[in-house]
């Protein structure tokens, strides 16, 4: 079993900020990868694309917090309040970058999802969206917001 004191306060290991984002990521990658296929196949613009990917983004995030939330026996309500906590600040820094790379790599919007541009650009700026969020992560958790607000429930 894990010790979940390592994710209080004052005690944000780069290895408990990695993880985290990589919760974070799953989330924002589902949602991110979803809405890009669904913008960009229906035609969309690039903006209804962005908008459609970062709100499929925060709420796939949000789903995984609370379904593991939910587990511990915290009710609805109570579980999206720490998914909020927990979640919101790691996914919208995820998304502001992620969604920035895919912007400025030229044609990366317009390539389709049958293209190598499309897939390189999508995960191009997921690992650039990872790398920059888990410094983030790492300060939150070192005072006891984000990650660490869902180890309380534990």
């Amino acid at each position: 079993m894990t010790d979940h004191r390592e994710h209080g306060p004052g005690a944000a290991s780069w290895a408990v900020a990695v993880s985290a984002t990589l919760h974070c990521l799953t989330g924002c990658a589902i949602g991110e990868v979803l809405g890009m296929i669904i913008g960009t196949s229906l035609g969309l613009h690039n903006a209804g694309t962005v908008v459609l990917s970062v709100v499929l983004a925060f709420a796939f995030g949000y789903a995984l917090t609370m379904r593991g939330v939910l587990r511990t026996g915290v009710g609805l309500a109570a579980a999206f309040r720490v998914a909020l906590a927990a979640d919101t600040v790691s996914i919208f820094v995820m998304e502001v970058v992620d969604n920035a790379v895919m912007v400025v790599v030229p044609g990366a919007m317009d390539a389709g999802v049958g293209s190598a541009l499309f897939w390189g650009s999508l995960a191009f700026s997921l690992a650039v969206a990872f790398v920059l969020t888990v410094p983030v992560n790492k300060w939150l958790i070192a005072r006891g917001k984000g990650h660490a607000v869902v180890h309380g429930r534990h």
